[in-house]
């Protein structure tokens, strides 16, 4: 691709940088609005004006958050690529999202994209096309909005090595979970709210169901290993199974229930090294950093062998928060247009294996509801015990179960492999004593 800044006279200056925005929603519009309210700072730092040629939309009329010049709306999205130098896609979805990055890097057109689904399905096609253009694909918006967390992976901690990274990827669900943590609503009243708010979707199954914290967990393995993993390496669950009971019995333990990516090196059963990547709801302890994490906010938690425990926090959405990280991609891929050099690419070097969920290693608070009779603790232990699995606490507490007889028990294990806590559970169920399982939620952080 020609440097347009190269290219211009030198009497008058660099060249303006086309610039061509696909798409002008929420966050499209904050874009936009950078791009016009701040194009004199932002020339200062690139070094060259950056001259927003276009909006593609799908409807040229419907309202917007912020509405540049009508002029810049179009719905011919393939002829505004073909005349940029940068595009910025914030369409979202799959099609005709990928087809239009595709046309943009095939020409060798640097692009940012906020679109982690694209990303964590299609990001190796995409990155490969880019290698082979010498265009550059930036995407920091894709995870956790304004929070600058995949330079952070990518660059400072390039010298050594992430073994785990665990994140609030998802504001809707943080949100809903903080209410019924902190108010006591139930599922369905804390949803409606969030939904009134603008934090959650009419349709909300994507963040509710946990596939939008997936879709991270995938691109930040894939930064922190040097490997490539996709939304299909994730083990998915999300949080419409949490009630009012899951949190008072975490309330009363000590802990917080939080939605939680997942990415962390492993050794499976057979001694394959690889890592473990699994979103699901998750106890805190209330002292953890990541617990006291409220509202729509997001946190990332690193852990590296010689930087030891990071944390990245900041709104995980909105329109100008996740422009702001829109816009740090733009400036970094123009100023290197000005300046001139090979772009910034992606190589994943490793080879580390998406292992199965089972080979993870944590532990897990199993509610119990049981007869209430002699020898009951001793077999419930025994089950723990022939398993493997080790008990940290066993308690006896209140029930809410008061018209079914028996007592309610509260168990937290040690850490152990997923599998056979899984077997533990399931031995559980089959006791003659055991009348329910209640609820098991995954424990970290202790």
């Amino acid at each position: 691709m020609t440097n347009p800044a190269q290219d211009a006279p030198a009497a008058s200056g660099p060249a303006a940088l086309k610039v061509a925005l696909l798409g002008g929603g929420t966050v499209g519009s904050q874009a936009a609005r950078i791009l016009t309210e701040d194009a004199e700072a932002l020339r200062d730092r690139v070094g060259a004006p950056l001259e927003l040629t276009g909006i593609a939309v799908r409807s040229r009329g419907a309202e917007r958050d912020w509405r540049a010049d009508p002029a810049l709306y179009t719905t011919d999205a393939e002829a505004l690529v073909d005349g940029a130098d940068i595009v910025i896609e914030l369409m979202g979805g799959i099609e005709p999202a990928r087809t239009l990055i595709r046309r943009a890097l095939a020409a060798g057109t640097s692009v940012i994209t906020g679109n982690k689904a694209l990303l964590a399905q299609h990001g190796e096609e995409l990155f490969a096309l880019a290698s082979e253009t010498g265009a550059q694909l930036s995407f920091e918006a894709a995870v956790a909005g304004a929070i600058p967390i995949l330079r952070p992976l990518r660059d400072s901690l390039s010298g050594d090595t992430v073994t785990r990274v665990m994140g609030i990827a998802n504001g809707t669900t943080n949100f809903i979970l903080d209410r019924m943590d902190t108010e006591g609503a139930d599922f369905a009243d804390a949803l409606a709210e969030a939904q009134r708010l603008g934090y959650a979707e009419a349709d909300p199954t994507a963040d509710v169901g946990g596939l939008d914290a997936a879709a991270k967990a995938a691109i930040l393995a894939t930064l922190s290993f040097g490997a490539p993993y996709t939304l299909d390496d994730v083990a998915v669950e999300g949080i419409t199974a949490i009630t009012a009971e899951d949190n008072a019995a975490a309330a009363d333990a000590g802990y917080v229930i939080k939605l939680l990516a997942i990415a962390e090196r492993a050794t499976a059963e057979d001694g394959t090294s690889g890592a473990v990547l699994r979103v699901h709801p998750t106890l805190l302890p209330r002292e953890h950093p990541l617990a006291s994490v409220r509202g729509a906010y997001n946190a990332v938690f690193v852990e590296a062998e010689n930087a030891g425990q990071l944390m990245f926090y900041g709104p995980g959405a909105g329109g100008a928060p996740t422009a702001s990280a829109v816009m740090g991609d733009v400036v970094s891929i123009a100023q290197r247009i000005v300046r001139g050099g090979p772009a910034r690419l992606r190589t994943p070097v490793a080879h580390l294996p998406a292992l199965d969920a089972a080979e993870a290693s944590t532990s897990c608070m199993v509610v119990l509801h049981v007869a209430d009779e002699p020898g009951v603790l001793r077999r419930v232990a025994a089950v723990f015990e022939e398993h493997g699995v080790s008990l940290e606490t066993l308690r006896q507490v209140q029930s809410d179960r008061a018209a079914a007889p028996g007592a309610s028990l509260r168990l937290i294990t040690h850490r152990a492999r997923q599998r056979d806590l899984d077997a533990t559970v399931d031995a559980l169920a089959a006791l003659d004593a055991v009348h329910e399982v209640v609820s098991v939620l995954k424990v970290e952080g202790n």
